[in-house]
């Protein structure tokens, strides 16, 4: 049996970031993958995957430049997935090599097959290495990070031709894209595909079950993607349920609602819900159990209800981004080797790569207004930015939260181009609890898109001047 000070189960951004901070701090660590390349689900099959399809459908489409260049600008006339395809497996492969390298040059042992718990510190990894016999390890600290699969409910007809989950989306090998396509689903990953689909010129119809999509963003940031969608030719069905799947007889995918409504589309697209990679660890045999979903409570230091084991990434759950999965992977690993760190979740910045996209970081209008906090809304349109003409982005928009009464700044919210880059602006004067005077007195090199935020911070000001001045009069002698 070898021993290690830590072993960490799967090697997704969450596993990688815990195995290398543990090594960094002198650990022997091993890091145990069930698939047979390193880099988990975010690297093979979802985060850089589904980014890069983003990316190569905003190029070959030209839909960066339609605005200058009119709607019938475009790069490549007939995509084919192959195209799409040749950017995405250039990417993985340099990424995977990056992967393999940090483990070697961090001297991270990688162990190929499943694991599962013998008792809370040893794990039997069974695998093609052993002959699946399996083979023993001892940790004395644990981190689970295996990550979460789709949803894929038992009335849906998957088929991975027509009928496909997102993980499918990448072992499809029909070279026509659909020009119709249902996609049941509006969280980050749904509507990362819808949009990247409606860019390519296929009708989407999206179908989601609450009343809004993304409602955990600021609703005017939802509210401008939306918009956006639909002039894509996107069509919503929110607050509505798919009750069944069939294919008819044309070979056409029939999607019916709970209202009765039928949508008939050429694929499917099924992304609502995914379930944590946890039963086949048996977790009993460790002293833990997931929830109905397969996910695993933690504390805030990401340990789990048996104080030696950890579990980060999205096996957790919310918010399931690849950045926030590798600082709870390294924060887990400090935590384990009494390591001090500092941890600011509530600043953690989100970026979903829609078309266009959207970032943000802090708080938005209706968590303000919950917590009766008095704000005032500075906002930055790209098209009265030099840069957003450059570009061509004449529709995207930077708005800014500030306090009526302190000037702090507390939330920053962007849709449009290079937002995802924008946003960490924002996250570095709200880490300092700074004020929008940071922004007013700052110089930003002209023409760029963070322009946006002096005159989103001068737009706040001119607003906090007109306000009334509240208790802060001097009573005239």
């Amino acid at each position: 049996m070898r021993s290690y000070d830590m072993l960490v189960i799967g090697s997704g951004p969450a596993g990688h970031h815990a195995a290398i901070q543990a090594a960094k701090l002198g650990k022997r660590v091993a890091i145990i993958e069930r698939k047979e390349s390193v880099g988990g689900v975010a690297l093979n099959a979802g985060t850089i995957p589904s980014k890069t399809l983003r990316e190569a459908v905003l190029y070959l489409t030209g839909f960066r430049q339609r605005g200058l260049y009119g709607a019938s600008y475009r790069v490549k006339e007939d995509i084919t997935l192959s195209d799409l395809r040749f950017r995405v497996d250039h990417v993985i492969a340099h990424e995977l090599d990056v992967f393999r390298s940090h483990f070697q040059r961090n001297g991270v042992d990688v162990v190929y097959g499943a694991a599962s718990f013998l008792d809370p510190f040893t794990l039997r990894v069974s695998g093609p290495a052993n002959g699946g016999n399996g083979e023993d390890f001892q940790g004395r600290f644990i981190a689970i990070a295996t990550g979460t699969r789709p949803a894929r409910p038992a009335h849906v007809p998957f088929n991975g031709l027509s009928v496909y989950d997102t993980d499918q989306l990448w072992e499809l090998r029909a070279e026509r894209l659909p020009k119709t396509l249902t996609v049941v689903g509006g969280g980050v990953i749904g509507i990362e595909y819808a949009c990247a689909m409606a860019a390519l010129g296929t009708q989407v119809t999206l179908v989601e079950k609450r009343p809004r999509v993304l409602d955990f963003v600021d609703a005017e940031i939802v509210d401008a993607l939306c918009y956006h969608m639909r002039t894509m030719r996107t069509t919503f069905r929110l607050g509505e349920e798919v009750s069944g799947i069939v294919k008819d007889e044309q070979g056409r995918i029939v999607a019916r609602l709970g209202s009765n409504k039928t949508i008939v589309s050429e694929a499917l697209l099924y992304a609502a819900g995914r379930e944590g990679n946890t039963e086949q660890l048996d977790l009993g045999a460790a002293g833990l159990t997931a929830d109905a979903r397969g996910r695993i409570a933690v504390d805030e230091h990401y340990r789990t209800a048996v104080p030696h084991i950890f579990a980060a990434g999205d096996v957790i759950g919310f918010p399931s981004l690849a950045s926030t999965s590798m600082e709870q992977g390294r924060l887990a690993a400090c935590a384990a080797f009494g390591v001090p760190c500092l941890s600011m979740p509530h600043l953690f910045p989100y970026g979903i790569y829609t078309v266009p996209e959207i970032a943000y970081v802090g708080r938005n209008e209706e968590q303000l207004t919950v917590a009766k906090i008095p704000y005032e809304v500075g906002v930055a349109p790209y098209r009265e930015i030099a840069r957003g003409q450059i570009i061509g982005d004449d529709t995207g928009f930077l708005k800014m939260l500030i306090h009526q009464e302190t000037r702090q700044l507390l939330g920053v919210h962007i849709i449009g181009e290079g937002a995802t880059e924008l946003i960490h602006i924002g996250q570095m004067v709200l880490a300092h609890n700074g004020t929008i005077d940071v922004f007013v007195n700052s110089v930003f090199n002209y023409p760029t898109l963070a322009e946006c935020y002096k005159v989103a911070a001068l737009a706040g000001m001119n607003k906090l001047a007109t306000a009334p001045v509240c208790e802060l009069s001097v009573p005239v002698a």
